[in-house]
């Protein structure tokens, strides 16, 4: 009896392996069809819309019950009021070192200025302490796009702007920046390690042919110059003048020489050097401005590679069988 048991017990387990593959590879189907047509959504949120639903549902919160029964009443029965209100489109970017967010900012940039007129604005909440000077120019000049339309750009920066963030931050037309947030640090700075001793201690040989002059003037492992140095930081030198050049360009009251030492400053102390309009949150200026705008939120989202969905899907169906199954065992 108990054979027969194990072997029952035996053929469900594995009708319910089949089962889970098969279903996976269905989805797996699916969603490459579904892959083919677009590699990723806008995603927009009506926060405007949010606010509103938070500030009557503690409106109804703080009623008694016959008060909330009544108010609830008059809500259903109210009509939706004619918005002909401005509109203020809001994007969220947070960079990593290599900007490689700049892809989503790109889109999300397409989508407002097909639809957005002169009188709509828009809001970058943006966090970032910088990355690679070519990923960041490029995320500077996507906002750049938004004033170039003629649209109102503003900045707000809750936690930091630095090095390429606040390259991209100088771009608005008006800078937000929280008390304690971190500002600035307008500098260039590069480093690298060099194992040429540590090679030259093992009897190791390192070739490198260039041809140009500077084609190459540091490397990891082969013996660097004064020459090389030299130039190294002759290029340093040349991209923190296109940088000061760039922040002047775009704010002009600054006293570029005083605040492009590299340094950082708190969001008060870089409102007293004029490297932030407003000390404020996002949050509070979000809540002002929604009394006059339709605040929208966009969000371009990328599908993950189908790869990466398969072995996260296979690896939950997995451990759910394994659990499913080691409940079972235990039962028995």
């Amino acid at each position: 009896m108990d054979f027969l048991v194990d072997i029952g017990s035996f053929l469900l387990k594995a009708a319910i392996i089949v089962i889970a593959v098969g279903f996976i590879i269905g989805l797996l189907a699916q969603a490459a069809q579904k892959q083919k047509k677009s590699k990723g959504d806008l995603q927009v949120t009506d926060l405007s819309k949010e606010l509103k639903d938070l500030s009557e549902h503690l409106k109804l919160e703080l009623m008694d019950k016959k008060a909330r029964k009544k108010a609830m009443k008059a809500l259903k029965k109210k009509k939706p009021a004619d918005d002909k209100k401005q509109r203020l489109f809001v994007l969220d970017f947070k960079g990593s070192m290599d900007a490689k967010e700049v892809d989503n900012l790109r889109q999300e940039v397409n989508a407002i200025l097909q639809l957005a007129t002169e009188k709509d604005e828009v809001l970058v909440r943006l966090e970032s302490g910088g990355g690679v000077v070519n990923g960041y120019g490029l995320a500077a000049a996507q906002l750049q796009r938004i004033k170039s339309k003629g649209l109102t750009l503003n900045v707000a920066i809750d936690k930091v702007a630095a090095s390429g963030g606040y390259m991209m931050a100088c771009v608005g037309h008006k800078l937000l920046a929280a008390p304690f947030s971190f500002i600035g640090s307008i500098g260039v700075v590069a480093q690298i390690p060099n194992f040429h001793r540590f090679l030259k201690k093992h009897d190791v040989d390192f070739e490198q042919l260039t041809a140009g002059e500077y084609k190459r003037t540091l490397t990891l492992f082969g013996e660097n110059t004064d020459e090389g140095r030299r130039k190294f930081k002759q290029d340093l030198e040349a991209i923190h003048r296109q940088f000061k050049a760039f922040v002047q360009e775009n704010r002009p009251e600054l006293d570029i020489d005083k605040v492009a030492t590299g340094e950082v400053w708190s969001g008060q102390e870089a409102k007293e050097l004029g490297l932030v309009d407003e000390v404020t949150t996002s949050d509070s200026w979000l809540l002002e401005q929604h009394k006059t705008f339709n605040v929208l939120q966009l969000n371009y989202v990328v599908r993950k590679p189908m790869s990466e969905r398969f072995a996260k899907g296979l690896s939950t169906v997995i451990q759910t069988l394994k659990s499913s199954l080691t409940r079972s065992d235990i039962a028995q």
